[in-house]
Protein backbone atom coordinates (compact mmCIF):
# COMPACT_ATOMS: atom_id res chain seq x y z
CA UNK A 1 0.00 0.00 0.00
CA UNK A 2 1.20 3.63 -1.04
CA UNK A 3 1.25 6.40 0.99
CA UNK A 4 -1.36 8.04 -0.39
CA UNK A 5 -3.68 4.18 -0.88
CA UNK A 6 -3.52 4.61 2.54
CA UNK A 7 -4.51 7.92 3.06
CA UNK A 8 -7.44 7.23 0.64
CA UNK A 9 -8.09 4.19 3.06
CA UNK A 10 -8.22 6.47 5.76
CA UNK A 11 -10.59 8.36 4.24
CA UNK A 12 -13.14 5.80 3.02
CA UNK A 13 -13.10 4.68 6.77
CA UNK A 14 -14.54 8.51 7.91
CA UNK A 15 -11.29 8.45 10.32
CA UNK A 16 -9.17 11.30 8.11
CA UNK A 17 -10.28 15.00 9.73
CA UNK A 18 -8.91 17.51 6.37
CA UNK A 19 -8.41 20.87 6.89
CA UNK A 20 -8.92 23.37 4.19
CA UNK A 21 -8.28 26.29 5.48
CA UNK A 22 -4.29 28.01 5.20
CA UNK A 23 -2.61 27.11 8.49
CA UNK A 24 0.97 27.87 9.73
CA UNK A 25 3.66 25.25 10.00
CA UNK A 26 4.84 27.53 12.91
CA UNK A 27 3.25 25.79 15.76
CA UNK A 28 -0.38 26.46 14.41
CA UNK A 29 -0.41 23.22 12.14
CA UNK A 30 1.13 21.26 15.21
CA UNK A 31 -1.20 22.56 17.37
CA UNK A 32 -4.19 21.46 15.43
CA UNK A 33 -2.91 17.89 15.35
CA UNK A 34 -2.40 17.70 18.97
CA UNK A 35 -5.77 19.00 18.76
CA UNK A 36 -7.19 16.34 16.90
CA UNK A 37 -5.52 13.43 17.90
CA UNK A 38 -6.82 11.78 14.54
CA UNK A 39 -4.69 11.51 11.08
CA UNK A 40 -5.49 15.17 9.97
CA UNK A 41 -4.65 16.33 6.35
CA UNK A 42 -3.85 19.78 5.65
CA UNK A 43 -4.48 21.13 2.46
CA UNK A 44 -2.54 24.37 3.13
CA UNK A 45 0.15 24.36 5.33
CA UNK A 46 2.37 27.49 4.03
CA UNK A 47 0.95 26.43 0.75
CA UNK A 48 1.86 23.04 0.69
CA UNK A 49 -0.09 19.93 1.83
CA UNK A 50 0.85 17.83 5.25
CA UNK A 51 -0.21 15.12 7.16
CA UNK A 52 0.14 14.10 10.68
CA UNK A 53 -0.72 11.61 13.14
CA UNK A 54 -0.75 9.10 10.56
CA UNK A 55 0.09 5.97 12.14
CA UNK A 56 -2.01 7.82 15.54
CA UNK A 57 -3.73 4.81 17.53
CA UNK A 58 -3.71 1.19 17.41
CA UNK A 59 -6.48 1.51 15.36
CA UNK A 60 -4.27 2.73 12.13
CA UNK A 61 -1.27 0.56 12.85
CA UNK A 62 -4.23 -2.56 13.09
CA UNK A 63 -5.39 -1.27 9.38
CA UNK A 64 -2.01 -0.89 8.30
CA UNK A 65 -1.28 -4.61 9.22
CA UNK A 66 -4.39 -5.61 7.89
CA UNK A 67 -5.41 -7.06 11.55
CA UNK A 68 -7.60 -6.34 14.14
CA UNK A 69 -6.23 -3.57 17.28
CA UNK A 70 -5.40 -7.01 19.45
CA UNK A 71 -4.00 -8.67 16.55
CA UNK A 72 -0.76 -6.65 16.43
CA UNK A 73 1.21 -8.22 18.52
CA UNK A 74 0.66 -11.73 17.17
CA UNK A 75 1.62 -10.45 13.66
CA UNK A 76 4.39 -8.49 14.78
CA UNK A 77 5.91 -11.17 17.23
CA UNK A 78 6.21 -13.86 14.27
CA UNK A 79 7.28 -11.66 11.45
CA UNK A 80 11.17 -11.86 9.87
CA UNK A 81 13.09 -9.88 7.73
CA UNK A 82 13.17 -12.17 4.69
CA UNK A 83 10.65 -10.19 2.38
CA UNK A 84 11.63 -9.40 -1.08
CA UNK A 85 13.75 -5.87 -2.16
CA UNK A 86 13.26 -4.92 -5.99
CA UNK A 87 15.52 -2.63 -7.47
CA UNK A 88 13.63 -0.86 -10.51
CA UNK A 89 15.21 2.23 -12.68
CA UNK A 90 12.17 4.74 -12.01
CA UNK A 91 9.84 6.19 -9.56
CA UNK A 92 7.19 8.60 -9.12
CA UNK A 93 9.38 10.36 -6.67
CA UNK A 94 11.15 11.47 -9.58
CA UNK A 95 8.46 13.52 -10.91
CA UNK A 96 10.22 16.51 -10.06
CA UNK A 97 14.01 17.46 -9.15
CA UNK A 98 15.26 20.35 -7.42
CA UNK A 99 19.29 21.07 -7.49
CA UNK A 100 18.97 24.60 -6.48
CA UNK A 101 18.19 23.47 -3.05
CA UNK A 102 16.04 25.53 -0.65
CA UNK A 103 14.65 23.59 2.32
CA UNK A 104 12.13 26.78 3.09
CA UNK A 105 10.43 25.56 -0.44
CA UNK A 106 9.16 22.47 2.31
CA UNK A 107 6.21 22.91 5.20
CA UNK A 108 8.98 21.80 7.67
CA UNK A 109 7.50 22.80 11.15
CA UNK A 110 8.45 23.90 13.90
CA UNK A 111 6.36 22.51 17.32
CA UNK A 112 7.10 23.93 20.34
CA UNK A 113 8.12 27.41 21.72
CA UNK A 114 11.54 26.39 22.94
CA UNK A 115 12.28 24.25 19.65
CA UNK A 116 16.07 24.64 18.28
CA UNK A 117 14.23 25.21 14.88
CA UNK A 118 11.73 23.73 12.59
CA UNK A 119 12.15 20.17 12.46
CA UNK A 120 11.90 17.38 9.96
CA UNK A 121 10.57 14.44 12.01
CA UNK A 122 9.27 11.60 10.05
CA UNK A 123 12.45 11.95 7.82
CA UNK A 124 13.73 8.01 7.44
CA UNK A 125 17.37 8.49 6.94
CA UNK A 126 19.15 5.85 4.31
CA UNK A 127 22.73 5.77 4.50
CA UNK A 128 25.14 3.35 2.58
CA UNK A 129 28.73 2.82 3.20
CA UNK A 130 31.44 0.12 2.50
CA UNK A 131 29.00 -2.79 1.55
CA UNK A 132 26.52 -1.44 4.32
CA UNK A 133 22.58 -0.02 4.66
CA UNK A 134 20.72 1.86 7.22
CA UNK A 135 17.54 2.88 7.36
CA UNK A 136 16.24 4.43 10.63
CA UNK A 137 13.96 7.51 11.24
CA UNK A 138 16.31 10.67 13.28
CA UNK A 139 15.40 13.94 14.08
CA UNK A 140 16.55 16.83 11.61
CA UNK A 141 16.72 20.37 12.76
CA UNK A 142 16.99 22.84 9.72
CA UNK A 143 19.95 24.98 10.11
CA UNK A 144 20.67 25.98 6.47
CA UNK A 145 18.76 26.58 3.08
CA UNK A 146 20.66 23.35 2.39
CA UNK A 147 21.66 22.08 5.87
CA UNK A 148 20.26 19.82 8.24
CA UNK A 149 21.74 18.51 12.41
CA UNK A 150 20.78 15.31 12.59
CA UNK A 151 20.67 13.55 16.06
CA UNK A 152 22.50 10.33 15.65
CA UNK A 153 22.37 8.28 18.43
CA UNK A 154 25.63 5.91 19.75
CA UNK A 155 26.15 2.75 19.00
CA UNK A 156 23.02 2.58 16.46
CA UNK A 157 23.78 2.19 13.04
CA UNK A 158 23.18 5.51 11.36
CA UNK A 159 26.15 6.92 14.07
CA UNK A 160 28.58 3.59 13.09
CA UNK A 161 28.27 4.12 9.78
CA UNK A 162 28.98 7.93 10.19
CA UNK A 163 31.67 7.24 12.72
CA UNK A 164 33.49 4.79 10.30
CA UNK A 165 33.20 7.05 7.46
CA UNK A 166 34.45 10.18 9.75
CA UNK A 167 37.54 8.17 10.80
CA UNK A 168 38.54 7.75 7.15
CA UNK A 169 38.30 11.56 6.05
CA UNK A 170 35.34 10.73 4.10
CA UNK A 171 31.46 11.92 3.47
CA UNK A 172 28.21 9.33 4.53
CA UNK A 173 25.94 9.70 1.52
CA UNK A 174 22.54 9.81 2.50
CA UNK A 175 18.81 10.14 1.28
CA UNK A 176 16.19 11.55 3.23
CA UNK A 177 12.70 9.63 2.58
CA UNK A 178 9.74 11.47 3.31
CA UNK A 179 5.89 10.06 2.70
CA UNK A 180 6.88 6.92 2.05
CA UNK A 181 4.61 3.57 2.46
CA UNK A 182 3.28 3.48 5.84
CA UNK A 183 5.10 -0.34 6.21
CA UNK A 184 8.41 1.31 5.03
CA UNK A 185 8.10 3.89 7.60
CA UNK A 186 7.43 1.88 10.25
CA UNK A 187 9.97 -1.09 9.22
CA UNK A 188 12.51 1.75 9.86
CA UNK A 189 11.68 2.27 13.50
CA UNK A 190 12.05 -1.55 14.37
CA UNK A 191 15.18 -3.22 15.68
CA UNK A 192 15.92 -5.68 13.06
CA UNK A 193 19.33 -7.47 11.90
CA UNK A 194 21.69 -4.56 10.39
CA UNK A 195 20.66 -3.38 6.49
CA UNK A 196 17.25 -5.84 6.89
CA UNK A 197 14.52 -3.13 7.21
CA UNK A 198 13.27 -2.68 3.64
CA UNK A 199 13.13 -6.38 3.47
CA UNK A 200 11.47 -6.18 7.19
CA UNK A 201 8.95 -4.01 5.54
CA UNK A 202 8.32 -6.61 2.61
CA UNK A 203 7.26 -8.72 5.29
CA UNK A 204 4.84 -6.22 7.02
CA UNK A 205 3.04 -5.25 3.69
CA UNK A 206 3.39 -9.13 2.23
CA UNK A 207 4.48 -7.76 -1.20
CA UNK A 208 8.01 -6.77 -2.44
CA UNK A 209 9.51 -3.01 -1.31
CA UNK A 210 11.00 -1.38 -4.46
CA UNK A 211 13.94 0.61 -4.36
CA UNK A 212 15.58 3.44 -7.00
CA UNK A 213 19.23 4.21 -6.86
CA UNK A 214 19.80 8.07 -6.18
CA UNK A 215 22.70 9.92 -7.74
CA UNK A 216 24.84 9.22 -4.87
CA UNK A 217 24.05 5.77 -5.21
CA UNK A 218 21.72 5.40 -1.89
CA UNK A 219 19.11 3.11 -3.08
CA UNK A 220 15.50 4.47 -1.25
CA UNK A 221 11.94 3.36 -1.26
CA UNK A 222 9.34 5.47 -3.94
CA UNK A 223 8.33 8.39 -1.47
CA UNK A 224 6.45 11.98 -2.07
CA UNK A 225 9.65 13.69 -0.62
CA UNK A 226 13.66 12.57 -0.99
CA UNK A 227 16.24 15.10 -0.04
CA UNK A 228 19.73 13.55 -1.28
CA UNK A 229 22.93 14.05 0.32
CA UNK A 230 25.88 13.76 2.77
CA UNK A 231 26.64 13.82 6.19
CA UNK A 232 30.12 15.92 6.69
CA UNK A 233 32.86 14.03 8.27
CA UNK A 234 33.71 16.67 10.63
CA UNK A 235 31.15 19.81 10.79
CA UNK A 236 28.72 19.65 13.69
CA UNK A 237 26.56 22.29 15.02
CA UNK A 238 24.16 22.60 18.35
CA UNK A 239 21.15 20.51 17.87
CA UNK A 240 18.00 21.23 19.89
CA UNK A 241 16.32 22.01 22.07
CA UNK A 242 13.77 19.04 20.86
CA UNK A 243 10.73 17.63 22.27
CA UNK A 244 10.74 13.63 22.81
CA UNK A 245 8.63 11.28 23.51
CA UNK A 246 8.17 12.32 27.55
CA UNK A 247 7.12 15.47 26.29
CA UNK A 248 10.01 17.51 27.67
CA UNK A 249 13.04 19.25 25.98
CA UNK A 250 16.31 16.84 25.56
CA UNK A 251 19.36 18.21 25.73
CA UNK A 252 21.03 20.43 23.43
CA UNK A 253 23.87 18.97 22.04
CA UNK A 254 26.51 18.93 19.34
CA UNK A 255 25.50 16.76 15.76
CA UNK A 256 26.37 16.07 12.28
CA UNK A 257 25.36 18.21 9.79
CA UNK A 258 23.65 16.83 6.54
CA UNK A 259 24.29 18.79 3.26
CA UNK A 260 21.21 18.77 1.26
CA UNK A 261 22.22 18.75 -2.54
CA UNK A 262 19.19 17.30 -4.32
CA UNK A 263 15.57 17.64 -3.71
CA UNK A 264 13.29 14.78 -5.65
CA UNK A 265 9.05 15.17 -5.31
CA UNK A 266 6.07 13.84 -6.68
CA UNK A 267 3.85 16.50 -8.38
CA UNK A 268 1.77 18.03 -5.68
CA UNK A 269 3.36 16.29 -2.48
CA UNK A 270 2.09 15.56 0.62
CA UNK A 271 4.74 16.15 3.88
CA UNK A 272 4.21 13.72 6.70
CA UNK A 273 4.94 15.60 9.64
CA UNK A 274 5.16 13.18 13.35
CA UNK A 275 4.14 15.74 16.46
CA UNK A 276 6.72 15.11 18.83
CA UNK A 277 5.30 13.43 22.24
CA UNK A 278 1.87 12.95 20.03
CA UNK A 279 0.36 9.89 19.49
CA UNK A 280 2.49 8.78 16.16
CA UNK A 281 5.57 9.25 17.75
CA UNK A 282 4.71 7.58 20.87
CA UNK A 283 3.82 4.45 19.13
CA UNK A 284 6.68 4.21 16.10
CA UNK A 285 8.80 4.50 19.04
CA UNK A 286 7.10 1.78 21.76
CA UNK A 287 5.66 -0.68 19.71
CA UNK A 288 8.31 -2.13 17.76
CA UNK A 289 9.52 -2.88 21.03
CA UNK A 290 6.69 -5.19 22.23
CA UNK A 291 7.40 -7.91 20.24
CA UNK A 292 10.68 -8.12 21.15
CA UNK A 293 9.55 -8.49 24.98
CA UNK A 294 6.37 -10.96 24.01
CA UNK A 295 9.24 -13.27 22.47
CA UNK A 296 11.42 -12.47 25.56
CA UNK A 297 8.46 -13.54 28.27
CA UNK A 298 7.27 -16.32 26.06
CA UNK A 299 10.63 -18.28 26.84
CA UNK A 300 9.79 -17.96 30.56
CA UNK A 301 5.59 -18.59 30.38
CA UNK A 302 2.82 -18.77 28.23
CA UNK A 303 2.28 -15.23 27.11
CA UNK A 304 -1.03 -13.75 25.95
CA UNK A 305 -0.32 -10.50 24.81
CA UNK A 306 2.02 -7.30 25.78
CA UNK A 307 1.36 -3.23 25.63
CA UNK A 308 3.56 -0.51 26.39
CA UNK A 309 1.21 1.88 27.33
CA UNK A 310 0.13 5.73 26.13
CA UNK A 311 0.56 6.85 29.91
CA UNK A 312 4.05 5.76 30.45
CA UNK A 313 5.18 6.95 26.72
CA UNK A 314 5.03 3.86 25.37
CA UNK A 315 8.23 3.54 26.05
CA UNK A 316 9.17 3.16 30.20
CA UNK A 317 5.88 1.38 31.32
CA UNK A 318 4.63 -2.20 29.92
CA UNK A 319 2.04 -4.28 30.62
CA UNK A 320 2.34 -8.27 30.76
CA UNK A 321 -0.43 -10.35 30.18
CA UNK A 322 0.12 -14.58 30.78
CA UNK A 323 -1.76 -17.57 31.56
CA UNK A 324 0.17 -18.45 34.51
CA UNK A 325 1.05 -22.10 35.31
CA UNK A 326 2.98 -21.98 38.28
CA UNK A 327 3.75 -19.18 40.82
CA UNK A 328 6.83 -17.38 40.20
CA UNK A 329 5.76 -16.84 36.42
CA UNK A 330 4.91 -12.93 37.28
CA UNK A 331 8.68 -12.47 38.65
CA UNK A 332 10.35 -14.38 35.85
CA UNK A 333 8.08 -12.34 32.94
CA UNK A 334 9.00 -8.86 34.59
CA UNK A 335 13.20 -9.95 34.08
CA UNK A 336 12.58 -11.45 30.90
CA UNK A 337 10.94 -7.59 29.84
CA UNK A 338 13.69 -5.91 31.52
CA UNK A 339 15.88 -7.94 29.66
CA UNK A 340 14.25 -7.45 26.36
CA UNK A 341 13.69 -3.80 26.49
CA UNK A 342 16.26 -2.16 28.62
CA UNK A 343 14.45 0.95 28.78
CA UNK A 344 11.52 -0.06 30.32
CA UNK A 345 11.22 1.34 34.06
CA UNK A 346 8.28 -0.07 35.38
CA UNK A 347 6.68 -3.03 34.71
CA UNK A 348 2.61 -4.88 35.44
CA UNK A 349 2.32 -8.28 34.78
CA UNK A 350 -1.27 -9.75 35.04
CA UNK A 351 -3.41 -12.70 34.45
CA UNK A 352 -5.31 -13.20 31.09
CA UNK A 353 -8.95 -12.42 32.81
CA UNK A 354 -7.69 -8.57 32.71
CA UNK A 355 -7.83 -6.02 29.46
CA UNK A 356 -4.31 -4.98 29.06
CA UNK A 357 -5.83 -1.98 27.18
CA UNK A 358 -7.85 -0.80 29.91
CA UNK A 359 -6.03 0.54 32.54
CA UNK A 360 -8.65 0.51 35.05
CA UNK A 361 -8.83 -2.91 34.37
CA UNK A 362 -5.16 -2.88 35.04
CA UNK A 363 -5.24 -0.98 37.86
CA UNK A 364 -8.20 -3.36 39.67
CA UNK A 365 -5.59 -6.16 38.99
CA UNK A 366 -2.94 -4.07 41.31
CA UNK A 367 -5.69 -3.25 43.82
CA UNK A 368 -6.93 -6.70 44.10
CA UNK A 369 -3.86 -9.09 43.48
CA UNK A 370 -0.53 -7.15 45.17
CA UNK A 371 0.43 -7.42 48.35
CA UNK A 372 3.30 -5.18 48.35
CA UNK A 373 6.12 -6.97 50.33
CA UNK A 374 5.80 -9.95 48.15
CA UNK A 375 4.52 -9.01 44.56
CA UNK A 376 6.79 -5.75 43.74
CA UNK A 377 10.37 -6.21 42.88
CA UNK A 378 12.71 -3.13 43.17
CA UNK A 379 16.04 -2.79 41.40
CA UNK A 380 18.14 0.38 42.22
CA UNK A 381 20.87 1.74 40.52
CA UNK A 382 20.76 -0.20 36.89
CA UNK A 383 21.17 1.89 33.30
CA UNK A 384 17.72 3.66 32.31
CA UNK A 385 16.40 5.78 29.78
CA UNK A 386 18.24 8.90 28.39
CA UNK A 387 14.96 9.86 27.85
CA UNK A 388 13.80 9.84 31.50
CA UNK A 389 14.28 13.14 32.68
CA UNK A 390 14.48 11.41 36.65
CA UNK A 391 17.77 9.90 35.21
CA UNK A 392 19.27 12.10 33.10
CA UNK A 393 21.82 13.40 36.07
CA UNK A 394 24.29 9.82 35.86
CA UNK A 395 21.95 7.80 33.61
CA UNK A 396 20.61 4.93 35.91
CA UNK A 397 17.36 4.79 37.66
CA UNK A 398 15.16 2.03 39.65
CA UNK A 399 13.04 -0.51 38.05
CA UNK A 400 9.84 -1.63 39.81
CA UNK A 401 8.04 -4.41 38.57
CA UNK A 402 4.51 -5.39 39.74
CA UNK A 403 3.71 -9.37 39.87
CA UNK A 404 -0.14 -8.23 39.85
CA UNK A 405 -1.14 -12.03 38.81
CA UNK A 406 -3.48 -13.99 40.99
CA UNK A 407 -2.02 -16.59 43.94
CA UNK A 408 -2.59 -20.22 41.65
CA UNK A 409 -3.85 -22.08 44.91
CA UNK A 410 -6.60 -19.10 45.84
CA UNK A 411 -7.67 -18.65 42.28
CA UNK A 412 -11.32 -19.13 43.46
CA UNK A 413 -10.72 -15.94 45.73
CA UNK A 414 -9.89 -13.65 42.67
CA UNK A 415 -12.72 -15.05 40.12
CA UNK A 416 -14.35 -11.73 39.11
CA UNK A 417 -18.14 -12.30 39.15
CA UNK A 418 -19.97 -12.84 35.69
CA UNK A 419 -23.80 -12.24 34.59
CA UNK A 420 -25.61 -14.46 33.16
CA UNK A 421 -27.06 -13.68 29.78
CA UNK A 422 -30.37 -14.56 30.62
CA UNK A 423 -33.50 -13.51 32.99
CA UNK A 424 -33.34 -14.35 36.12
CA UNK A 425 -35.62 -18.15 36.80
CA UNK A 426 -35.56 -18.60 33.14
Amino acid sequence: MSFRDFIEQLRSTERLVEVTDPVSGAYEAPRLAKQTGAPVLFHDVDGHKAIMNLLGSREELASMLDVPKDGIIEKLSGLHPDGQVIIVDRSPTMDVIETNVDLSSLPIMTHFEKDGGPYITAGIVVSEYEGMMNASIHRLMVVGKDKLAARLVPPRHSYILHKKAAAQGRTLPVAVVIGADPAVTFASTTRVPPGKEFEYAASLRGAPVELFECDNGVKVPHAEIVLEGYIDPLERVDEGPFVDITGTYDLVRREPVIHITRIMHRRDPIYHGILPAGPEHLLMMGVPYEPRIYNAVSEVTTVKNVILTQGGCCYLHAVIQIEKQTEGDGKNAIMAAFAAHTSLKHVVVVDDDIDIFNMDDVEFAIATRVKGDLDIMIIPGVRGSSLDPRGAEDGTTTKVGIDATKVLAEAETFERAQMPDRTMGV
